[in-house]
């Protein structure tokens, strides 16, 4: 008996899976509906396994806090492609994550991935399914749970791909902490301040302007006071408090706190795909081979 279009088309939204994937679990069932979704999960699972190798290197960064605003959360979620991060079931899925860990608060991402969603299925199973629907791999790559005390917490998160959290003290600006969020994630600082920057990239920076400065055929006292003034100028560029203020440039972040007699006792900052391999295939002409065999 044929497969007819309005079959395929419960099976599809019952599943989520390609229009070609239901045709195909509904003649090999034939017809029966609960069969086939069996059938198409089976092969969800199966692909999911064999997708699960391939480079996810897209994504979305989710920040969410708790309403008493004492504990708040930074997730990293990748796919392989930005056209699937603007995906809706991926950025639900992505939201609903970022609550679950917020509240249950794991020690790993392994660990993370047994906690139950709101709708009662774990992490694990509802990535697979995901998978299934998608047709891209998946993860779950990091996280990070900053608590407030002592400080208030504020958080930003920039088109999705970046996001910060900043844990300051008390302020009278209600806004700083946000904007100081913001900053961060535009200007990208190393570290909080001159202290609080590795000894191994300050060390590498000033091998790199000391033989600048070698090259240069100076006097030895003159080639010192190039190397110090440059690294000057790098710690200034790559802290927090030395960096200008994005919102007003003629001041720096440093100026600014003490203004409002604040500080900035830690800063987390995440961006999709820090690290990561790209995928450099072409995912149009992917789309177009997938088409063409049916």
């Amino acid at each position: 008996m044929p497969v007819t279009a309005s079959e395929v088309k419960a099976l599809r939204e019952l599943t989520g899976a390609g229009m070609m994937e239901c045709k195909k679990a509904l003649t090999e069932t034939h017809g029966d509906l609960d069969e086939a979704i069996a059938l198409l999960r089976k092969k969800g699972a199966a692909s999911a396994e064999k997708k699960s190798g391939r480079i996810a290197a897209e994504g979305v960064i989710t920040f969410a806090i708790n309403d008493e605003g004492t504990t708040a959360i930074l997730v990293e979620v990748n796919c392989e492609t930005d056209f699937v991060a603007k995906d809706n079931s991926f950025k639900d899925f992505s939201t609903d994550l970022a609550n679950t860990l917020l509240e249950g608060r794991p020690e790993s991402v392994e660990d993370a991935s047994q906690l139950q969603l709101a709708g009662g299925a774990t992490i694990e199973a509802t990535r697979q399914e995901l998978i299934a629907k998608i047709g891209e791999n998946i993860s779950l790559r990091r996280f990070e749970v900053v608590q407030a005390g002592p400080g208030e917490l504020a958080g930003y998160v920039h088109g999705s791909r970046i996001g910060v959290i900043i844990r300051m003290d008390s302020s009278t600006e209600p806004d700083l902490g946000r904007d100081i969020a913001m900053h961060v994630a535009a200007s990208r600082p190393v570290c909080i301040d001159e202290s609080e920057m590795p000894d191994e990239l300050l060390q590498k920076e000033r091998d790199i302007y000391t033989a600048q400065a070698a090259e240069s055929g100076k006097p030895p006292e003159i080639a010192e006071k190039m190397v110090t003034g440059r690294i000057k100028k790098f710690l200034k560029e790559n802290t927090l408090l030395g960096q200008p203020f994005v919102k007003n440039p003629d001041e720096s972040v440093g100026d600014l706190l003490s203004g409002q007699q604040a500080s900035v006792v830690s800063m987390s900052r995440f961006e999709v795909g820090e690290g990561l391999e790209k995928r450099s295939d072409d995912f149009v002409a992917e789309v177009m081979a997938q088409a063409q065999g049916g």
